[in-house]
C-alpha cells in the first residue's frame, strides 16, 4: 500500500502566552523502518555521539504497531491503535480517513499522516492544524522524482542529486528555518521525518559505495523457522533461497547507506543550534516508527510482525535537565502514554535505572492487510494474503492480525500474543531466557500464569487514557 512520509513540520509559539515563561525548543528527528535488532544504529556515529552520549539512550523502546501509519498515528495522538483507529496503511484502514481528520487530528499534537496527499484524504491542499511551515511528501517514500506539498502548494522534484535527494532536501529546509531563529526569539517545534531507511533504499550519491562488505546479520533468528508459530510464519521458506539472501544483503547495505545522510543532517542541526546559542535550550529527540526484518524466521524483507526485530526501535534524547551519559532500561490522558521527563529527572550520569520503573507493560497491535488477487502468486488468490515476494512468501495476511503484550513480572519479561486465526493462536515467550523468541511456551507454562497474562491483555486492549499507562488497570474507585 502507498503511504505518506511527511518531510518537515515546523511550528513555533507566538503572542503573549509565550512571554510568560521561558519555554524550550523541541527538535524531533524520525526515521522510517529503522531497527535496533539488526544493527540499525551502527552507521549513525554522529547521532550517537551528539544526541545519545550527550543525553539519554532508551534501550527498551517499543512501538505501538510495527507499521508506519498506525505507529505514527500513536506518536501524534499519544494513543494506542485501538483508540486512535488508524489500523494499517490504507485509507480504508483508518489512515488519515475522515474519522481521523475530524476526531483525532484536531486533538493530536500537530499530526503526521501517512495518507496525506491523496484526494480522498484532502489532497495536497490539506494541512493538519497547528503547523506554520509544512513540507509533506505526496505518496510513498521516495528519494527522487517526488512531489511535495509546500504549505499546501504542489512542488515537483526530479533526479538531480544536488537539489532533489529527499533527505538532503529536508536538511536544507531545516537549515533555512533554523537560520531564522535567534536566542530569545520564542520557542519552536521542528520535526524532520526522513524517508531513510525505508524502501526503495536509495543512497545519496556520495554514499553509494559505503559498507561494501556488510551483509544482513546471520545470528539469532536469521534463516530459522521454529515450528510453534502462527500460520504466516509457517509459510516461509527455510533455508532462504539464494536470490532472497542476495537481495536481503543488498537491502541491508543500502539501508545503512541511506542513514548516513540522516547522520549528516543530525550533525548540521546540532551545529547550527550551537552557533546560534540555541542548543542548551533545545530538546532533540531521535527515534523511528518501527523496526525491520531481513531473513528472520524466513521472512524476506519487511516489518508487521510481533517479534523484537519489528517492534524495537531507537530512542534517544538530549536537552535541558537531561544529564549526559544516561542509559534507561525502563519500558517506555485523553492520551494513553506517560511523560518521559520522569525517566531523566534527578539522575546522575552513568546511573542506568530510575528508582521506579517507568512502565512495565506495553501493548503492540497490528491489523493484517490483504488482497483478493495476489499478483504473481495466484495460488493465494482469495486467501487474504499481501506483500508477497517472487517465491510467494507473503509478509502479511488477514490472519496476521494480533494483540501482543510485553510485560515484566517478578523480574522476568514475558511476551503474550493472541493472533486472530481460526481458531485463535497464542504465542508466549519468556524473553529473559529466550530473547530470540524460539520457544513458544503458551502450552507448557503454568496455566495460572497464562490465564493471568491473557486477562491482563484483555484489559489492555480495552484501555483508554490513564488505565493504559497502568497496564490496562483502572485505579479509580
Amino acid at each position: 500500500m502507498k503511504h505518506l512520509v511527511v518531510a518537515l513540520l515546523l511550528v513555533w509559539c507566538r503572542g503573549a502566552d509565550c512571554d510568560e515563561e521561558k519555554l524550550p525548543n523541541i527538535v524531533f528527528i524520525l526515521t522510517d523502518d529503522q531497527d535496533t535488532e539488526l544493527g540499525g544504529m551502527v552507521p549513525m556515529t554522529k547521532t550517537k555521539e551528539l544526541i545519545g552520549k550527550q543525553g539519554i539512550v532508551y534501550e527498551n523502546m517499543f512501538v505501538s504497531s510495527p507499521l508506519c501509519c498506525p505507529s505514527r498515528s500513536s506518536i501524534f495522538s499519544g494513543k494506542y491503535v485501538h483508540n486512535h483507529g488508524a489500523l494499517n496503511n490504507s485509507l480504508e484502514g483508518g489512515c488519515s480517513d475522515a474519522t481521523w481528520q475530524q476526531r483525532e487530528e484536531p486533538n493530536a499534537f500537530p499530526a503526521l499522516l501517512k495518507r496525506y496527499g491523496f484526494p480522498k484524504a484532502g489532497g495536497v491542499a490539506h494541512i493538519p492544524p497547528g503547523w506554520d511551515w509544512w513540507y509533506g511528501l505526496v505518496g510513498n517514500s521516495k528519494y527522487y522524482n517526488y512531489q511535495v506539498s509546500v504549505n499546501g502548494t504542489m512542488e515537483k522534484h526530479g533526479h538531480v542529486y544536488a537539489k532533489d535527494y529527499f533527505t538532503n532536501y529536508i536538511n536544507e529546509k531545516a537549515m533555512q528555518f533554523l537560520e531564522t531563529r535567534k536566542e530569545g526569539g520564542g520557542p519552536f517545534f521542528m520535526m524532520m521525518a526522513t524517508p531513510a531507511c525505508h524502501g526503495p533504499f536509495t543512497p545519496a550519491d556520495i554514499y553509494n559505495n559505503s559498507f561494501p562488505n556488510e551483509r544482513a546479520p546471520r545470528n539469532g533468528s536469521y534463516n530459522v523457522k521454529p515450528k510453534d508459530k502462527h500460520w504466516l510464519i509457517q509459510q516461509t521458506i527455510v533455508p532462504l533461497p539464494s536470490d532472497t539472501v542476495t537481495s536481503d544483503d543488498n537491502v541491508f547495505r543500502n539501508r545503512w547507506r541511506t542513514l548516513l545522510s540522516v547522520d549528516d543532517m543530525v550533525e548540521n542541526v546540532v551545529n547550527i543550534l550551537q552557533q546560534k546559542n540555541l542548543l542548551e535550550d533545545t530538546y532533540i529527540f531521535f527515534s523511528s516508527d518501527n523496526g525491520f526484518h531481513l531473513g528472520q524466521f524466513g521472512l524476506p524483507s519487511d516489518k508487521r510482525q510481533l517479534y523484537e526485530f519489528d517492534i524495537r526501535v531507537p530512542l534517544m534524547a538530549r536537552g535541558p535537565g537531561i544529564k549526559p551519559g544516561q542509559v534507561s532500561k525502563s519500558v517506555p490522558q485523553p492520551v494513553d502514554g506517560k511523560p518521559l521527563q520522569a525517566t531523566w529527572s534527578a539522575r546522575d550520569p552513568g546511573q542506568n535505572e530510575a528508582a521506579d520503573p517507568f512502565r512495565s507493560t506495553v501493548l503492540v497491535e497490528h491489523s493484517g492487510e490483504h488482497a483478493v488477487i495476489v499478483k504473481g502468486c495466484p495460488r493465494y488468490d482469495g486467501q487474504g494474503m499481501a506483500n508477497c515476494n517472487p517465491h510467494c512468501v507473503c509478509e502479511d495476511s488477514w490472519n496476521n492480525t494480533y494483540n501482543c503484550m510485553r510485560t515484566t513480572l517478578d523480574q522476568l519479561v514475558y511476551k503474550f500474543c493472541v493472533i486472530k486465526e481460526t481458531p485463535e493462536f497464542v504465542e508466549m515467550y519468556n524473553m529473559t531466557v529466550d530473547p530470540y523468541e524460539f520457544t513458544n511456551i503458551a502450552n507448557t507454562a503454568d496455566p495460572t500464569l497464562v490465564q493471568s497474562l491473557r486477562d491482563d491483555l484483555d484489559r489492555l486492549i480495552r484501555c483508554s487514557g490513564s488505565s493504559c499507562s497502568n497496564g490496562g488497570k483502572n485505579t479509580q474507585t
